[in-house]
């Protein structure tokens, strides 16, 4: 079980909250990613980023988040759990 709160598994305009530096950390090693391979994966240009969002000192984007995520096995975060969305 990887150890992150329910609301930062919720599409971004449904509640959404920042993960913790805790929670960036347990995702990526429940994907199986270094800092490198999540750089690569997310398509940035260096792990430094990576490294800012696990020592807090920057925030995930939520697009970023999504995506590893759904690497980790947590589902695609970014659909909508009920019928009524209009979008």
């Amino acid at each position: 079980m990887i150890d992150v709160r329910p609301d930062c598994l919720l599409p971004a305009d449904q509640g959404w909250q920042q993960p913790t530096p805790d929670e960036v950390r347990a995702v990526l090693k429940a994907a199986d990613m270094t800092g490198g391979s999540a750089s690569k994966f997310l398509g940035l240009s260096n792990t430094r980023v990576i490294r800012r969002w696990t020592g807090g000192d920057d925030q995930i984007p939520y697009s970023a988040w999504a995506l590893l995520c759904a690497a980790a096995g947590l589902g695609n975060i970014w659909e909508h759990q009920n019928d009524d969305f209009s979008g």
